[in-house]
């Protein structure tokens, strides 16, 4: 079994050097673009690394910090509380180069309202120029204080192509990599490992790590690892998501749109990812009651109860079995017709609410009348059912308003047509016509 001297973990060794050594990334540090010039110059601004894991964030940073001249310091968002902030901070100003001095804090979203509020002052006078990574929607999890102070790169996970690259560089590298070792990484292993990792290089170099170190030399002395070996070190396919962060929000919403564009396969797929990463199943079957009113409405009144017996379902067996509940409210969702003529009635009158329209209800309808000298005179309430297919002529807003249009979708268009019938009956009770149900 292969031993090498040293204890850091493949990926950090082979981390780049260079700028040249960064795989991947092209559109934001290809020749001429915005990154590279700044970082080549040495003129670094306040700037903000966002995305997925093993994507480069920290490997840009070392990057930063092997080539400036100026101060370099790091800090974690998950380490450094308030007092070692202002510590760090103050030492740059006196200590480590004085103005200008570079700032690494990984993991920024990690840092509470109280520690960002802390650095702020700092970065605004140039103390220190600011380099933030994170794998959080900096818009979300970073404050606008120093968001609005910095240029947000967003780094993509890598391409099957350019983890490929770092693979065969790491089986080759003699001073970082196993090029001192007789490695035979046979080129099926290498491409799946290159796809399986989901563009995470520290996925992938972990893995490659795991696999050389756990493979015994053959009879010829390499050290073969073939597509097997490789298949039961990654052991399955790593899913990105994070709960309660940018992965949990991203795929819900992926999920929720795939059923409001019909698109039962799509969601279907969504919905398999969240199962498989392990999301809450009470989440999505929340998911699904909202849309099953916002998105289908009474173009299928029938969603929402399937909704929401998915949702007792959930609860009432659990999981794993509840999962096939969830499939069968997804798919019943994304096939239904649309209409979300409901909700924008809902927020049509609610625009009118907060924009100062709000009316007092009508004399003859409210629940009990004052009868008192100078009161308003005011009409009777008239009971519908005392009337001819319950349909009476009476005011119910005293301001009259259109805000339910129904759709011509599904249960709705028959819905559009009552109300039609509704308008002509309570017009002329005797010469409208019911429609046909």
């Amino acid at each position: 079994m292969a031993v090498l001297n040293g204890s850091e973990p493949l990926a950090a060794r082979m981390r780049p050097e260079t700028l040249d050594d960064v795989a991947g990334q092209e559109h934001i540090l290809g020749p001429g673009k915005l990154l590279r010039r700044v970082i080549e110059a040495d003129r670094l601004t306040n700037v903000i690394f966002f995305g997925p894991p093993g994507c480069g964030k920290t490997s840009l940073a070392e990057v930063v910090a092997k080539t400036t001249k100026r101060g370099f310091v790091r800090a974690s968002g998950v380490l450094s509380n308030v007092a070692a902030i202002r510590e760090i901070c103050e030492r740059a100003r006196h200590e480590l180069g004085g103005p200008g001095t570079i700032l690494f804090v990984d993991e920024i979203h990690r840092f509470n309202k109280a520690q960002q509020d802390v650095l702020l002052p700092y970065v605004e006078d140039g103390t220190v120029i600011l380099i933030g990574a994170t794998t959080h929607n900096p818009n979300m999890f970073v404050n606008t204080p120093l968001t609005s102070r910095s240029l947000v790169f967003e780094l993509k996970p890598l391409s099957k192509e350019a983890v490929a690259v770092l693979v065969d560089r790491a089986v080759k590298d003699v001073k970082r990599g196993f090029g001192t070792l007789p490695v035979e990484l046979a080129p099926e292993a290498r491409d799946f490992l290159a796809e399986i990792c989901d563009g995470d290089a520290r996925h992938a170099l972990t893995a490659l790590e795991v696999a050389v170190l756990s493979t015994n030399p053959g009879p010829d002395g390499k050290i073969k690892i073939s597509l097997g070996t490789m298949q039961e070190c990654v052991q399955r396919r790593r899913v990105q998501y994070d709960k309660n962060e940018d992965g949990h929000y991203d795929t819900i919403s992926a999920f929720i749109k795939s059923i409001r564009g019909s698109d039962p396969d799509a969601a279907m797929y969504w919905l398999a990812k969240m199962v498989s990463a392990g999301e809450d199943p009470r989440f999505i079957a929340r998911r699904l009651v909202i849309s099953a009113s916002e998105d289908i409405g009474n173009a299928d009144p029938r969603g929402l109860t399937v909704a929401v017996a998915a949702m007792h379902a959930v609860e009432f067996v659990g999981m794993p079995e509840a999962r096939i509940s969830l499939a069968q409210a997804t798919a019943y969702l994304a096939t239904a017709p649309k209409s979300n003529a409901a909700y924008m009635a809902l927020e049509k009158a609610s625009a009118d609410i907060r924009s100062g329209r709000v009316q007092p209800v009508p004399e003859h309808l409210k629940n009990v009348h004052v009868k008192a000298i100078g009161a308003e005179e005011h009409d009777g309430y008239k009971y519908p059912h005392d009337y001819p297919a319950t349909v009476v002529d009476q005011a119910y807003l005293r301001i009259p308003a259109e805000y339910y249009k129904p759709k011509d979708s599904g249960y709705e268009a028959t819905i559009a047509k009552r109300m039609a019938w509704l308008r002509a009956a309570k017009r002329d009770p005797a010469a409208a016509k019911p429609p046909a149900q």
